[in-house]
């Protein structure tokens, strides 16, 4: 098991802090603390991007070659970055800020103080546990063949299951006859969170990764995928969704039948 330079892991999140600190000024100034959700993925990348350029600078310098599954890792997550933080841009676009920022914004005291760490800083925090297992690949070259392939299957139907699942719901928000109804088909009939349940599943998956080079990194590493499906499941994913979708008319039918998180076929 190869060790990380000492200091990369502190560089990453020096830099992770910047980044989070300059989003925040941004908001100030917008006075819309909704830009926290469209940088929210590219966060990933700029928690990534130093340890992944000394991993490529090492290359150079050892006069190596650099192959596709030594920056794979990384690939993976910016495509999901990029997808993620583009797709939040062009939800947000010429609206006013999302409605649980706009709800603190009135409720909070200090509310310039504490939305700096509560929303960005502790937002940064969460972003660099959960990017630890890409960070921890970012210094390997030798992996164990089964558990990667193992692990690229598990990111990709994690991310076939959030990028079909926002296609679906994207598409059916467009449609006349879909106003006012709620969204029961595709992938929505057999979880109400096709797009959380694949976030997940993509964590996961990167943690495995990390497992075919760092197998007794485990109680390191698996911090990430577990942070990030508590969140989604009782922090800041479907509980404060389904609090507001649960005054729809035909919500507590539809939560009858329907797996909250993991697919599976609806009840009758």
């Amino acid at each position: 098991m190869s060790a990380l330079p000492e200091g990369l892991l502190a560089f990453s999140a020096f830099c992770l802090w910047l980044y989070m600190s300059a989003l925040y000024l941004v908001a100030l100034y917008r006075k819309d603390n909704s830009i926290a959700d469209i940088g929210y993925g590219l966060g990933f990348i700029v928690a990534l991007l130093p340890a992944y350029f000394y991993r490529i600078s090492m290359f150079v310098v050892s006069q190596e070659e650099v192959t596709f599954i030594a920056l794979l890792p990384f690939i993976l997550v910016s495509i999901w970055a990029l997808r993620l933080s583009l797709r939040i841009y062009q939800k947000n676009k010429g609206k006013a800020e999302d409605f649980r920022y706009a709800a603190w914004r009135t409720s909070w005291k200090w509310f310039r103080l504490r939305s700096y760490l509560q929303i960005f800083i502790l937002q940064g925090v969460i972003i660099y546990l959960v990017a630890l297992p890409a960070l921890v690949l970012s210094y390997e070259s030798v992996y164990w063949m089964p558990l990667l392939v193992i692990g690229l299957l598990v990111w990709l139907k994690g991310f076939g299951f959030e990028a079909l699942g926002d296609w679906q719901l994207d598409r059916f928000l467009t449609e006349p006859e879909s106003r006012g109804k709620l969204m029961t088909r595709g992938l929505w009939k057999y979880t109400r969170h096709p797009n959380y349940f694949g976030e997940s599943l993509m964590w996961w998956g990167i943690w495995v990764l990390s497992m075919s080079a760092h197998p007794s990194a485990w109680q390191c590493t698996i911090i990430s995928p577990i942070l990030i499906t508590f969140l989604l499941l009782k922090v800041s994913g479907i509980p404060l969704l389904e609090a507001r979708m649960s005054q729809h008319p035909d919500w507590s039918e539809y939560a009858r039948k329907t797996s909250a998180f993991i697919p599976w076929f609806p009840k009758k």
